[in-house]
């Protein structure tokens, strides 16, 4: 590793750091200017297997030479985690893609001001995710720039104006994907009740939802307007859509997403004070 280069440091190099690495080294970044922090020896062993990168167990004085730290470690493991890398780091900005942890206890722990919190979801591992992103007010527009093409390899980002709307994005996309699962696994379950195989309702559900969205993406209109277009009186799609309302899915999805909002206010309060 070339010491006297400026470095992007990762504390953490689970899932979604991987997903964020392997973006830059596909990009081009050189590796020897990337410095991952992981204290699991198989964790490090597939870095090295997967990306060519030499992790560490452990901080060290190489760190203070980071332009940019990454926090991708688990929310319970944060104050660990940051305890050796006090003191090398107060100069550097600082990406959190923790869930719950909020800026005050990362300024905190890091001495810096300058501190962007990202909450991706899972899709960010094929680089089809998408992250929210709040910035404090002491992180500059380059700084800015600098995260979004960062994150670039894992999808798309949106900004948002305050820290709090982050436990929203959290329950409608950081959870998005689980609710999908749960759809596709639904209409899993009805295929084989209607006399096709489990495989063959994944198959359908997945294109379905798939170009269902592409097609949303793509139109000028609104999801109410698409879904109009499909749905004729007296139909398959009204009869079905008239069992989901008769049922309440509607609005006990709207409750379920207030929910996850709830829980990620929540687990802001115990870990991220």
């Amino acid at each position: 590793m070339n010491t006297s280069s400026p470095l992007l440091a990762f504390v953490g190099g689970g899932n979604m750091a991987s997903a964020i690495l392997g973006g830059l080294i596909r990009a081009g970044h050189p590796p020897e200017q990337l410095l991952v922090i992981e204290p699991w020896e198989a964790q490090r062993e597939r870095l090295r297997s997967e990306f060519g990168l030499e992790a560490l167990p452990a901080a060290d004085a190489r760190l203070a030479q980071a332009h940019t730290v990454v926090w991708a470690v688990k929310p319970q493991s944060f104050a660990e985690a940051a305890a050796p890398c006090a003191g090398r780091v107060a100069h550097a900005l600082h990406l959190s893609v923790m869930a719950g942890i909020r800026s005050d206890a990362i300024a905190r722990a890091t001495g810096s001001q300058r501190i962007v919190r990202a909450m991706p979801n899972t899709p960010a591992l094929i680089g089809q995710g998408i992250a929210g992103l709040y910035a404090r007010p002491e992180v500059r527009p380059a700084e800015r720039e600098r995260v979004a093409a960062l994150l670039a390899p894992t999808g798309a980002v949106l900004w948002v104006a305050q820290e709090s709307d982050l436990d929203a994005v959290t329950a409608l996309s950081g959870s998005g994907p689980a609710y999908v699962f749960y759809f596709v696994e639904a209409m899993m379950a009805a295929a084989e009740r209607m006399g096709l195989s489990a495989e063959q309702g994944r198959q359908l559900a997945l294109a379905t939802f798939g170009g269902a969205t592409e097609l949303a993406r793509r139109s000028p209109d609104s999801p109410a307007t698409l879904r109009e277009r499909v749905t004729s009186k007296g139909g398959t799609t009204y009869a079905a859509l008239c069992a989901l309302e008769a049922a309440g899915v509607g609005t006990a999805f709207v409750e379920a997403l207030l929910a996850a909002q709830r829980r990620a206010r929540e687990l802001g309060d115990e870990f991220g004070r």
